[in-house]
């Protein structure tokens, strides 16, 4: 069963769980099969890479790991704090994101 994710790429998210707790990032991108996402200078890990040719050198590289869903929170911009979200429907048909606590649409 698929997790069901409000978040969408560039958001800004807090990280509420791990070892990067507290730390607020922008999402880089989605990975929505296995419920992970990629933040912004969080869940940094080192990999052993093999030149590959006169184009790219070998060497240690440092790099983002996929967090799960479930470890982030979407930052409200008008709070700074970690918020559930809600879907509403605007009177135009189109349908956006809305911050549960202060009723602040959040895609832009």
């Amino acid at each position: 069963m698929r997790k069901v994710c409000r978040i969408k790429k560039d958001d800004k998210v807090k990280i509420i769980a791990g070892k990067e707790k507290g730390k607020i990032g922008k999402v880089l991108s989605i990975i929505h099969k296995k419920g992970r996402l990629i933040v912004e200078n969080a869940n940094m890990v080192k990999r052993h890479t093999r030149a590959g040719g006169p184009s790219r050198q070998g060497g240690i590289v440092e790099k983002e790991s996929p967090i799960d869903f479930s470890n982030v929170m979407l930052i409200c911009d008008k709070c700074m704090n970690g918020i559930r979200t809600k879907m509403k429907q605007l009177e135009d048909g189109k349908k956006v994101r809305v911050c549960q606590k202060w009723g602040e649409i959040l895609d832009k």
